[in-house]
């Protein structure tokens, strides 16, 4: 029987899929047996990498070459291999505070240094020749901060070249011609896909070249390849991909890498629920960009239909935190009703390797076409100010033996403490701490203001904001609380 050549390109494609899905499935399920232990969070300094790198010195499949030095004299190292006439390069952290796919990339060079997978390497190193930069701006990722030492950002230094940093990024693309190029960030986690309630957890952009946003074969092969990464992603975190506005920025590295002739890839890692340092989404990281070089390797990107490029939806910026939504607000004797947005703000220790929460009110009002990843309907709750606890406390000891949940459900949110250690940046109790003379401002819901208050139905208090933080005092059951503030 004579097969009609249609069927055939069909059973082709459709086998080709389910190789690389198989792929997939395996590096997703094998996952933890690559993840480097030493990179466990977001805060990771230049001198952490050092002895990973180290290791890929001496060994026979990789090639380290230090590439350049930061404006603080911190080596820029490129890790090689393969032997491969297609060179991928990928690139991280040139923003200081963005480290999530720096982890993934020393998951992958694992995954590389091991003996499995063995035939799916092979076909990968084969045809392609590997490059990582891993954190182009250490200088930055030592104070966790997104710019440089000079206080640029790096990633709008593509003309003038001016930061040694992008110097070398320039440099070391120019020297491999790289066929493709991943540019590889962290994005703000309050981005959400499109018209949805869900975290824009992976992001993605292939940079116009041009102000016309011209789509040539160096883009189109972006694109393409990001049309096979959101695919992987939806099987794990299912519509939580956004696509970037493509506007050109003639400054930016990623548009003029695409305009160079690298078919550049933005990658940024967002959000995810209950997700802090961004492991899961480091492990979304790591099987996705695996699984790209792969089909990298095969060619088999190269089938897929560019229109699928805009089908996926774009970034929006709709996420808050926590959202109290329909809360009846009392003021001047009249009541309103009232949707409160709040984000909790990270404030950096001193040395810049953990962190505490700040909380603020971010918005107020009609918050309809705002999404939470926490959301009350607080319809029949009246916002009740705090109250400061009548005795005074000697130290946080005897503030530990008190009955907190039932001090806030007596409408208590202060405490008073007259021995607060110099040392303590924030209350680890779900209360705020305020020095002995400490004069607690005139109540007001407002924004830029530390979100704490109480919801009150019919006659009880019912839940508690402490410091952002929502409380639910009716249910038993574990919270996501980190901290509340101390105010001397």
């Amino acid at each position: 029987m004579r097969i009609p050549i249609s069927a055939l390109i069909l059973f082709v494609c459709l086998y080709t899929h389910a190789q690389q899905t198989d792929l997939t499935t395996q590096l997703y399920e094998t996952y933890e047996t690559y993840k480097e232990p030493l990179l466990q969070k977001r805060r990771i300094k230049h001198h952490e990498l050092q002895p990973l790198i180290e290791q890929y010195k001496n060994h026979p499949k990789f090639k380290v070459t230090q590439v350049g030095k930061s404006i603080e004299g911190r080596s820029l190292s490129l890790i090689s291999l393969g032997e491969g006439p297609t060179d991928v390069f990928l690139w991280s952290q040139m923003h200081g505070d963005e480290p999530t796919a720096t982890q993934a990339i020393f998951d992958i060079l694992n995954f590389f240094k091991s003996d499995d997978f063995a035939a799916e390497k092979q076909q990968i190193l084969a045809n392609c020749t590997l490059h990582f930069l891993p954190m182009l701006n250490p200088d930055g990722a030592e104070v966790f901060q997104r710019r440089n030492r000079l206080g640029i950002d790096v990633n709008r230094d593509a003309l003038r070249l001016q930061s040694p940093e992008g110097q070398t990024l320039k440099r070391v693309r120019d020297s491999l011609d790289a066929d493709f190029g991943f540019n590889l960030h962290d994005q703000s986690t309050y981005y959400n896909a499109e018209r949805t309630e869900k975290p824009a957890t992976i992001s993605y952009l292939a940079p116009a070249y041009n102000y016309e946003k011209d789509i040539n074969e160096v883009r189109g092969n972006a694109m393409k390849v990001i049309v096979f990464m959101n695919k992987i992603i939806q099987k794990y975190a299912p519509g939580q991909v956004g696509r970037y506005n493509d506007d050109f920025e003639p400054r930016a590295f990623g548009d003029n890498i695409q305009k160079w002739g690298t078919s550049a890839i933005l990658i940024e890692s967002g959000g995810y629920h209950n997700d802090v340092e961004k492991q899961e989404i480091r492990k979304l990281n790591y099987v996705s960009i695996l699984s790209a070089i792969s089909t990298i390797a095969k060619e088999n990107y190269k089938d897929i239909a560019l229109e699928e490029y805009e089908e996926i939806p774009e970034n929006d910026r709709k996420l808050f935190d926590l959202k109290i939504a329909n809360a009846t607000y009392p003021l001047l004797g009249k009541n309103y009703i009232l949707d409160i947005g709040i984000n909790r703000l990270e404030v950096d220790k001193k040395d810049h390797n953990d962190f505490w929460y700040s909380s603020r009110i971010l918005d107020q009002g009609d918050l309809s076409t705002y999404y939470g990843y926490e959301t009350l309907d607080a319809s029949g709750h009246t916002i009740v100010p705090g109250k400061v606890y009548p005795k005074l406390v000697n130290t946080l000891n005897d503030l530990a033996a008190l009955d907190i949940t039932s001090l806030l459900k007596s409408g208590y949110t202060y405490v008073r403490v007259e021995n607060i250690p110099s040392s303590k940046l924030s209350s680890p109790f779900p209360i705020h701490i305020i020095g002995k003379r400490y004069k607690l401002p005139e109540f007001s819901i407002e924004i830029g203001l530390n979100p704490t208050f109480l919801l009150k139905k019919d006659r009880k208090i019912t839940h508690a904001i402490i410091n952002g933080f929502l409380i639910d005092l009716e249910a038993d059951k574990k919270t996501n609380f980190r901290n509340a503030m101390i105010y001397r």
